[in-house]
């Protein structure tokens, strides 16, 4: 439909307010316009249409047959003019509400976002959260993602902008009744006369290899030969505390167990370099209200209790 095809909407939102409104006048007052404007723009309407809307009296207004017809599309159409326009405010005033949409790795989203989202959401009520539980890479405009959240380096992300949130140490560990039983590994090459529990990348398929760095800062990589193997981490986790043998892993994931003595350090001295948390979004603008928001929200967890 071309633009001169269209119908004086300015005439059609001045019949609909008078009819609910009963009168000229309480229509005016509620538009904070005159008695003689709102009149005006409906004749305008009725005359460009070639209809009549209204029966006028001196005291009272009645619909006529063209006008009942046309009351209810009219009503429908002026509702969706208001959300038009409160959504346009909405985006003058910065975006401070809407839809978000965050990824982040599953095992991360579990342990870190999801314990302290609601209380976001408690104070952001008008933010609509999207949690995506990934563990690949996206393509973040094309899924719609507006956060992402990762890992390592961004050789992955040329073009992003990425603002970094802490550096994670990975941790091999075990439950202290395990290590009582079997013995507390000095090196890696110990690790072999022990019971591992792995993980497999759900993504990927690939069973993670386990790294540690030398006493020359030399890369180590291990290959684990689990005895038990989990496609989720927080599975691994729940083996590895009821004493099933040894991992390694983000210590997001453990962070709490350590804490609290439910798992025990071990090869501390073979850790690798901490490994850098990234936010990544697919734009250097900045970024709606709601966003900036969601930013502040994911960079406020309390990371040193990730050791």
């Amino acid at each position: 439909m071309s633009t001169s095809a269209l119908p004086d909407l300015t005439g059609m939102a001045a019949f609909v307010r008078v009819v609910q409104a009963g009168s000229f006048a309480e229509a005016a007052r509620r538009a904070g316009t005159t008695t003689s404007a709102m009149s005006k723009a409906i004749l305008r309407f009725e005359r460009a249409h070639g209809v009549r809307l209204l029966h006028r009296t001196t005291h009272s207004i009645a619909l006529t047959e063209e006008g009942d017809r046309l009351m209810e599309a009219g009503r429908a159409l002026l509702e969706r003019l208001e959300g038009f326009e409160a959504a346009l405010g909405e985006i003058a005033a910065g975006g401070g509400g809407g839809r978000v949409c965050v990824t982040a790795p599953t095992s991360f989203a579990r342990a870190c976002i999801l314990p302290r989202l609601p209380a976001f959401l408690d104070k952001n009520p008008e933010i609509r959260i999207e949690l995506k539980f990934r563990n690949e890479i996206l393509d973040l405009a094309a899924e719609g993602v507006d956060i992402a959240v990762r890992s390592g380096p961004l050789d992955a992300w040329p073009g992003h902008q990425a603002q970094r949130l802490a550096s994670i140490p990975w941790i091999a560990c075990a439950s202290p009744a395990y290590l009582a039983a079997r013995g507390v590994p000095s090196a890696p090459a110990e690790l072999d006369g022990h019971d591992h529990v792995g993980f497999r990348n759900p993504a990927t398929g690939q069973l993670l290899a386990w790294r540690f760095a030398g006493p020359d800062g030399e890369s180590l990589r291990y290959a684990p030969k689990p005895k038990h193997v989990c496609d989720d981490a927080h599975a691994t986790l729940a083996l590895v505390c009821e004493g099933f043998g040894v991992s390694w892993g983000p210590a997001w994931i453990m962070g709490d167990e350590l804490a609290s003595g439910r798992l025990v350090e071990i090869l501390r001295n073979w850790r690798i370099p901490e490994e850098p948390l990234w936010m990544v979004r697919t734009s250097n603008r900045r970024p709606p209200e709601r966003t900036r928001r969601t930013m502040a929200f994911l960079a406020s967890l309390t990371w040193r209790r990730y050791l």
